[in-house]
């Protein structure tokens, strides 16, 4: 399922053995574009630091009573390595924290989770290469938020909102709202699509002319994008859908 990152804000996460907080941000890569950690707001609990929550313990995500499952314990949260709240997310904190959960590096294999387009721990036959390893760089949805999308011909309007999938934690979407340009109107754009981003100057560009995307479907907070939605969409934009090359892969 497909949810709003400003929806999934302050949903209740839940460890197995109680609640430890409310999803305050997300954390996801520069490369895939996948979400790779959820940062909780633990309120009086584990205050100085920083707890990130990653989708490999996640159990479900619950919209009718917005809350999270987590698969850990409160305790086994509380050992884990430790990240100043005011400190960025460094590969050598990456390393530690999925050591000591002993999952597997999603930085290691040709796919979104390395051997896989999900975040699951079954073993695949054959040993990973050093050439499939990245260095993942990670950036917030809060930070990206308000950033201006940029078409190949010129400025469009700015990132609004995202729109994640639950089962694979990839950002599907980015909600460009073009009021700057276009009256109120706004418009769905794959991450897939973008062919630059400058994290200096706050700008993303997509391979995309500003026509294309002033034709585009509207969205709305009422849109329902189920995949005959998709398909209508990819299908104007004349682009290949992912489920197409995900379903490709034998899981």
């Amino acid at each position: 399922m497909l949810y709003k990152v400003t929806e999934l804000k302050n949903y209740q996460l839940n460890a197995s053995d109680g609640e430890i907080g409310k999803v305050k941000d997300f954390y996801f890569d520069d490369r895939y574009w996948t979400v790779r950690y959820l940062v909780a707001n633990t309120g009086n609990w584990l205050t100085a630091r920083k707890v990130l929550i990653s989708p490999y313990a996640l159990n479900g995500v619950h919209s009718e009573k917005e809350h999270i499952e987590v698969d850990l314990t409160k305790k086994q949260i509380e050992g884990s390595p430790s990240l100043e709240a005011d400190k960025p997310v460094s590969k050598q904190f990456e390393q530690s924290y999925f050591g000591y959960y002993g999952w597997p590096g999603y930085w290691y294999g040709p796919y979104t989770w390395g051997n896989y387009y999900y975040p699951i721990f079954a073993p695949r036959a054959g040993t990973l290469s050093e050439e499939h390893k990245w260095d993942p760089d990670l950036r917030s949805t809060g930070e990206v938020s308000g950033y201006k999308l940029k078409a190949k011909d010129g400025d469009i309007g700015h990132i609004e909102n995202f729109i994640i999938s639950d089962k694979t934690w990839v950002i599907r979407y980015l909600v460009i709202n073009t009021r700057d340009w276009l009256p109120g109107k706004k418009v769905l754009v794959s991450p897939e699509w973008v062919e630059d981003v400058n994290w200096v100057l706050s700008d993303v560009t997509v391979d995309l002319i500003r026509d294309i995307i002033e034709q585009a479907p509207e969205y709305t907070d009422e849109t329902v994008i189920n995949r005959d939605y998709e398909e209508k969409l990819h299908s104007y934009y004349d682009r290949e859908g992912y489920w197409i090359r995900e379903e490709a892969v034998k899981m």
